[in-house]
């Protein structure tokens, strides 16, 4: 693959232009030198993976920080395989947690659901109840 224009890059990596442009403001890719004469910049292969990595571990759940953090690991010679895996089982561990309170939060809003006959005044609703007494907990705390 040659360089591509930053559009180009953008699509051959399933991203947008200001997704790359975003990534060049943190850190995570460098941006390439304008070349002389005022032309387009040009992205080599390696950027090319590079923001395809970044893609796929945003889409399995890590976060940029944590992205940077396995980039950082990629370069470093001295890095192994046991400092990969530690990162990708913190990340099942903290994916595991968020399912299980999204379940919980599920089989509070079917009981929510359920109590709720769905007419009548709004200052018998059991659903704006469950959710003042809730506030008023959290607020106590």
């Amino acid at each position: 693959m040659s360089q591509l224009t930053i559009g180009k890059a953008a699509a051959h990596t399933g991203v947008g232009v200001e997704t790359i442009r975003f990534y060049e403001r943190i850190g995570l890719i460098e941006q390439p030198p304008t070349p002389p004469g005022s032309g387009f910049r040009r992205y080599p292969p390696a950027t090319i993976q590079r923001v395809r990595f970044i893609r796929q571990a945003q889409e399995i759940g890590f976060s940029l920080r944590e992205i940077s953090e396995l980039l950082a690991l990629r370069a470093d010679p001295s890095a192994d395989h046991g400092q990969v895996r530690t990162q990708a089982g913190l990340k099942l561990e903290e994916v595991n947690r968020k399912f299980q309170q999204r379940q919980s939060m599920q089989g509070a809003r079917e009981v929510l659901m359920a109590a709720c006959p769905g007419r009548g005044a709004l200052r018998t609703c059991s659903i704006m109840d469950a959710l003042t007494k809730t506030q008023g907990q959290e607020n106590l705390k």
